[in-house]
C-alpha cells in the first residue's frame, strides 16, 4: 500500500491542481533573484518519497496522528507525513489553499511533537527525507529587499519597515523542526553530518539576507547549535561568515543579517583557547575591524563592539591592534558614528593594560583631541566622558606628560570658544582633574600654550604686515586691480 501510494506521487500534476498547490521534488525549490548571493545547484532526489508530486486528484490527504498507529508503523508514517509537508503553497492570497494550509500545518506540529518527545531514533531514511522536505520548504527565492523595489539607494537601513514573509506561520514550523532534530540527544552526529552537510550550511548562510527578522532570530539558533554539535563543520562556518563579511564590506553594503551572524560570532569567539591561533587574529584584522566602515554601521555597532571587546579581553596584546584599527576607521564626517566609535573605544579602553595603552596613546589622543574640538556638541560631550571612567581617568593620570600636552590647546580652546554650555562646563571639570593630577606640570603646559600662541600671533602679525606692504607697493606702482583684502 505504501508503494502504491508512494508511486503515485511521481505522476504529472494537472494543471489546475499545480496553479493551486505546487509540489517540488527534492531540493528542486531555488530559483535565485538577481540580488542574492547564489545557491549551489539542487541535487537530484532518486527516492520518490521527498519528491512531494501531488496525487493525480490534487487532494492532500489527511494521515492518521502517531499515537493511533502501532509503534511500528510509526517510522512510515512519519515518511508519508514528510512528503505531506513538500507542497509548497500559495500564501499571498489568504483564501486560497486554506483547506491544504491547515492540514500542512497541522502534519508539521505533529512532525516537531514526535521529534521532540524522543519516541524513537530516526533511522537514516527518515532522517534524510527529513532535510530534504526541510530544504524544500526554507531554501527559495527572497523577495526583493525594499531598497531594490523603490530603486533609492541612499534611503537609511535602519528607517526601511522590515518585509515579513506571508508564509511564516508554516515557516516557523519547519525551523523549529530542523532545530529540535539538531538540538536532540537521539540525533548521531555521524549520520546527521551526511545531510546537514557544507552544501546545507550554505544555503542557511545564504538565508541570512531575509528581512524578516523572525526568521534571522531561527536562523542564528540552529546555526549556533549546529557549530556547537557538528565539531566538523566549524572551520567552513567561520570562513563562511568571512565571505559575507567580505562581500557586504568591498561589494554591496547590503545586508540583512550581519547583527545576528556577529551574535553567533560573539559566542564562538568567547570560546577560543589560548595561545589564540593566528586565524583568528587576521579574521579581527580583515574582518571585524573593517565592519565599522560600512554607512550602516547602527544597525550592528553593538555585536559589534560585543566581538571586538572579547578579542581584547581574550588577548591584552590585541588592544594597541584593535585602537589603530578603529583609528584607521574613523568617520571624517559622520557625527552619530562618530558617538559610536567613542562609546565602543571606553569599553575597549577599559580591557586595555598600561603597557598596550602606551603603544598607541599619542595617535589615540590626537584623534580624542580633535573629538573634543567638535563643533556636533554630542561627539565632543561623549569624547569628554570619558574621564567618567576611572580606569581610563587611571591609564591618563599614568602618562599625563605625554597626554596633556596634545589635549591642552583642544581645552583651551572649548573654554574661551565652544558654543554649548554642556561642552563648556564639561571641559572645565577635565581641566581641573589634570591641574589635581599635577599643579606645576599643568603650569608648565599652559605656560608653554602661552608662548605658542604668541608665537602664532607673532607669525599673523607678520604676515599682515608683509601682505600690506605688498599691496602698498602694488598700489605705488599703479596696479590697482590687484586684491588687496
Amino acid at each position: 500500500m505504501l508503494k502504491k501510494f508512494m508511486g503515485g506521487g511521481n505522476k504529472k500534476p494537472s494543471k489546475s491542481d499545480s496553479a493551486d498547490a505546487v509540489a517540488v521534488a527534492g531540493n528542486n525549490v531555488v530559483v535565485n533573484h538577481a540580488s542574492r548571493g547564489a545557491l549551489p545547484a539542487p541535487a537530484p532526489n532518486p527516492a520518490g518519497i521527498g519528491s512531494g508530486q501531488p496525487p493525480p486528484s490534487g487532494i492532500m490527504e489527511v494521515l492518521p496522528a502517531f499515537r493511533d498507529v502501532p509503534v511500528g508503523e510509526r517510522q512510515n508514517l512519519f515518511l508519508r507525513k514528510l512528503q505531506v509537508c513538500c507542497f509548497l503553497l500559495n500564501f499571498s492570497d489568504t483564501l486560497k489553499n486554506v483547506r491544504e494550509k491547515e492540514i500542512k500545518r497541522q502534519t508539521l506540529m505533529e512532525l516537531v511533537e514526535f521529534i521532540q518527545s524522543g519516541c524513537g531514533k530516526l533511522s537514516e531514511n527518515c532522517q534524510e527525507e527529513m532535510i530534504r522536505m526541510i530544504s524544500v520548504n526554507i531554501f527559495r527565492c527572497l523577495p526583493p529587499a525594499s531598497y531594490e523595489n523603490t530603486g533609492q539607494e541612499g534611503t537609511d537601513p535602519e528607517e526601511e519597515e522590515p518585509s515579513m514573509d506571508p508564509a511564516w506561520p508554516h515557516l516557523q514550523l519547519v525551523y523549529e523542526l530542523l532545530l529540535r532534530y539538531v538540538v536532540s540527544s537521539d540525533t548521531d552526529t555521524k549520520v546527521a553530518k551526511r545531510y546537514i552537510d557544507h552544501s546545507f550550511v550554505l544555503k542557511l548562510l545564504d538565508l541570512f539576507d531575509t528581512e524578516d527578522p523572525r526568521e534571522r532570530e531561527y536562523l542564528k539558533t540552529i546555526l549556533h547549535r549546529i557549530y556547537g554539535k557538528f565539531m566538523v563543520h566549524r572551520p567552513f562556518i567561520r570562513k563562511a561568515i568571512n565571505n559575507i563579511f567580505y562581500r557586504f564590506i568591498y561589494e554591496t553594503e547590503r545586508h540583512s543579517g550581519i547583527g545576528e551572524l556577529l551574535e553567533i560570532l560573539g559566542s564562538i569567539i568567547n570560546g577560543f583557547a589560548l595561545p589564540m591561533k593566528e586565524e583568528h587574529k587576521l579574521f579581527l584584522v580583515r574582518a571585524l575591524l573593517p565592519l565599522h566602515k560600512p554607512k550602516s554601521l547602527a544597525m550592528y555597532q553593538q555585536q559589534l563592539s560585543y566581538c571586538i571587546t572579547q578579542f581584547v579581553e581574550k588577548d591584552f596584546k590585541l588592544a594597541d591592534t584593535v585602537i589603530r584599527g578603529l583609528l584607521k576607521y574613523w568617520p571624517l564626517t559622520n557625527c552619530q558614528k562618530e558617538v559610536l566609535f567613542l562609546g565602543e573605544l571606553e569599553e575597549v579602553l577599559e580591557a586595555t593594560q598600561p603597557g598596550e595603552f602606551q603603544r598607541c596613546m599619542v595617535p589615540l589622543f590626537r584623534q580624542i583631541s580633535r573629538c573634543l574640538n567638535s563643533s556636533h556638541f554630542q561627539v565632543a560631550e561623549r569624547a569628554l566622558f570619558l574621564w567618567n571612567n576611572e580606569h581610563i581617568v587611571s591609564l591618563i593620570a599614568q602618562n599625563r606628560t605625554v597626554i596633556l600636552p596634545i589635549l591642552f590647546p583642544a581645552l583651551e580652546k572649548n573654554i574661551s570658544s565652544h558654543w554649548n554650555p554642556a561642552v563648556h562646563g564639561l571641559t572645565m571639570n577635565v581641566r581641573k582633574m589634570f591641574l589635581e593630577m599635577d599643579a606645576e606640570f599643568f603650569e608648565q603646559c599652559q605656560k608653554q600654550h602661552a608662548e605658542e600662541e604668541a608665537k602664532a600671533k607673532d607669525v599673523e602679525e607678520q604676515r599682515e604686515l608683509t601682505w600690506k606692504r605688498l599691496a602698498d607697493a602694488a598700489a605705488q606702482n599703479g596696479v590697482d586691480d590687484m586684491v588687496t583684502d
